[in-house]
C-alpha cells in the first residue's frame, strides 16, 4: 500500500535527494573525476589528430572496445618528444576532466611517448615512404663533394666528443679552415636548431664568413629515441633541398636515420665523414711528386729522343760553309749580270735622248712659226666674216626680186583675173564651170566680184597659166569667201 501510495504520489512531493542544477552536477562530476583521476597513463592509437589555429591538439585514443577524447595544450605541445600522428600508438600521461558543455569527458595529455619500438619503426617507415614519393631520395639529386675543399662546415653540439674527433681527424689528413654551427643534437627542438643550421650556412657570406664547400651534420651513437631529431621531416627536408654537398653522419655504422637517405653522402660515423670530406694531405704531396718525376723523366726522354732524331738528321746534310760557297758565287755573277744589264739600259736611254734630240727644231722658231700662223689665220677669218655678212644681204635682195616677178599680182596688174568657185578654191579649167554657178572674180589689188555663170554661151575669163597658183585672199566687202593670197612656188 505504501509502496502504491510513493509510485502514485505528486513529482513535487517533498523528498529526502538533494536537488542539483545542471550546472552545478556537471561541475561536481569533473571535480569528481579530475580528484579519481588526477594522473593516469594510457595507452592507445592517435584518431582523428587535428591542430586547431590556436596550436592546440585535438584528437581520440582508441583501442578495439573504447575510444577517449584527447587534448594537448599549445605549450605542451612544444615539448614533446614526438610529433603526433594519425594512426600512432603512444602512451599518454595526463589528467581526466570533463567538458561541462558536452557532457563528456577527456584526457588532457601533458606528456607523450611511443608505445614500444615496433610503432616508432612504423612510422618512420611511412614516413620515409612519403618522401621517397616526393623525389627527396632520388640519386639524381646528389651532388659531388669537392677533391679538396677550403672550407668546411659542421652542424653538431659544441661540446660533444664529436667535434673533436672531426676537427683532429681533419687536421691529421688534411688542416682545413672549419666553421663550427652550435646545434642541440637530442631533445625537443633539436631538429629546429639542425634546420637552422643547414639553412644557415648556406647563407653565412652575409655575415661576412666564407660559405663552406662541404657541410657535416653529425652526432655520435644512441637509441632510436635520442636520433628521432634527424628523422623529423623538417630536417629530411633542409638536407635534401641544401645546395651545399651535404655529410650525414648521425650515429654508429648500424644506425640509420631518414637524412641518410636525403644527404649527398652517408658516412658510418662523425669521423668517416671528416675521412671523406678532405683527402690525405701526405698522399697528395706524394702523388705530387711522384708525378712530377714520372712528367720530369718523361720530358727527359723526350729530349733525348728528339737529341738523337736531330743529330741522325744532321748527317744527312751537307756542309753549310759548301752550300754557302756555292750560292755566294751565284749571288756575285747575278749581280756582275744585273750591273751590266742596268749600264746597258742606261747607254740606250741617252742614245736616244741625243737622236731625238737632234731633231727637235729651236722652240723660239717653234713660236715664231706657229704666231705667223695665227696671223694669216685671223686675215683669213676676219675676210670670211665679210663674205658671210655681205652674202645674206645679196641673197635676200636677189630673192625679193624674184618674189615680186613669180608673184600673181604682177599677173593682174596686166588685166588678169583670178575665178574662185564658192568654196574658194582657183577654177583653171572650163569644164569645172555650170551654168548658174556662182564665182568670186579676184581682180589687182586684192577687190573681188560676185559674178553668176549664164548658159552655154557666157564666156568665161581666160584660165591663168598652170605655173601660176594663186594664194586664197579674203576680201574686205565680203565675209563668206576666203581671199587669202597663195604663193605662187
Amino acid at each position: 500500500m505504501n509502496a502504491y501510495q510513493d509510485m502514485t504520489s505528486p513529482p513535487n512531493a517533498q523528498s529526502n535527494v538533494p536537488e542539483f542544477s545542471v550546472s552545478d552536477l556537471a561541475m561536481s562530476l569533473k571535480r569528481t573525476l579530475e580528484d579519481t583521476y588526477g594522473h593516469v597513463r594510457v595507452r592507445g592509437e592517435l584518431s582523428r589528430v587535428s591542430i586547431a589555429a590556436s596550436g592546440h591538439m585535438y584528437s581520440s585514443l582508441k583501442d578495439d572496445n573504447a575510444v577517449i577524447d584527447a587534448v594537448c595544450w599549445k605549450g605542451v605541445m612544444s615539448r614533446l618528444s614526438i610529433r603526433p600522428e594519425e594512426g600512432l600508438e603512444v602512451i599518454c600521461t595526463g589528467r581526466l576532466s570533463t567538458f561541462p558543455k558536452r557532457s563528456n569527458y577527456q584526457l588532457i595529455i601533458e606528456s607523450m611517448e611511443l608505445a614500444g619500438e615496433g610503432a616508432l619503426l612504423k612510422m618512420l617507415e611511412d614516413r620515409k615512404k612519403n618522401l621517397a614519393a616526393e623525389g627527396l631520395f632520388d640519386p639524381a639529386r646528389k651532388k659531388a663533394l669537392p677533391k679538396i675543399p677550403q672550407v668546411i662546415g659542421v652542424v653538431t653540439s659544441p661540446t660533444g666528443a664529436v667535434i673533436r674527433d672531426i676537427l683532429h681527424r681533419l687536421s691529421d689528413r688534411f688542416p682545413s679552415h672549419v666553421i663550427l654551427w652550435p646545434a642541440m643534437v637530442q631533445g625537443q627542438g633539436a631538429d629546429k636548431q639542425i634546420v637552422a643550421g643547414i639553412e644557415g650556412l648556406q647563407n653565412i657570406e652575409a655575415h661576412g664568413l666564407p660559405r663552406p664547400d662541404v657541410i657535416i651534420v653529425a652526432r655520435g651513437g644512441g637509441s632510436l629515441e635520442d636520433l628521432m631529431a634527424f628523422n623529423e621531416e623538417n630536417v629530411v627536408r633542409a638536407a635534401a633541398n641544401c645546395t651545399i654537398p651535404l655529410i650525414s653522419a648521425v650515429g654508429h655504422e648500424t644506425d640509420t636515420t631518414l637524412i641518410d637517405y636525403a644527404a649527398d653522402l652517408r658516412a658510418p660515423t662523425p669521423t668517416g665523414a671528416a675521412e671523406m670530406a678532405v683527402p690525405v694531405r701526405s698522399e697528395l704531396l706524394s702523388m705530387v711528386q711522384d708525378s712530377g718525376a714520372r712528367l720530369l723523366g718523361a720530358l727527359t726522354r723526350r729530349l733525348e729522343d728528339k737529341s738523337a732524331s736531330l743529330r741522325l738528321q744532321s748527317k744527312g746534310l751537307g756542309d753549310p760553309t759548301k752550300l754557302l760557297d756555292i750560292k755566294t758565287q751565284q749571288l756575285d755573277r747575278i749581280a756582275e749580270s744585273l750591273t751590266y744589264k742596268v749600264q746597258s739600259i742606261i747607254s740606250e736611254r741617252q742614245n736616244k735622248i741625243v737622236s731625238v734630240g737632234g731633231r727637235l727644231k729651236n722652240p723660239k722658231d717653234l713660236i715664231q712659226q706657229k704666231k705667223m700662223m695665227v696671223e694669216r689665220w685671223g686675215d683669213q677669218l676676219t675676210a670670211h666674216r665679210m663674205r658671210m655678212f655681205e652674202r645674206p644681204e645679196t641673197r635676200l635682195a636677189h630673192a625679193g626680186k624674184m618674189l615680186e616677178a613669180y608673184s600673181f599680182q604682177n599677173v593682174l596688174k596686166r588685166g588678169y583675173t583670178v575665178v574662185r568657185g564658192e568654196d574658194g578654191q582657183v577654177l583653171t579649167q572650163p569644164e569645172s564651170l555650170s551654168a548658174g554657178q556662182n564665182v568670186a572674180l579676184e581682180f589687182y589689188g586684192g577687190q573681188t566680184r560676185s559674178a553668176v555663170i549664164s548658159g552655154g554661151d557666157a564666156k568665161t575669163a581666160p584660165a591663168p597659166r598652170k605655173k601660176e597658183k594663186p594664194a586664197k585672199k579674203k576680201s574686205a566687202s565680203s565675209q563668206s569667201k576666203d581671199t587669202s593670197q597663195q604663193s605662187l612656188f
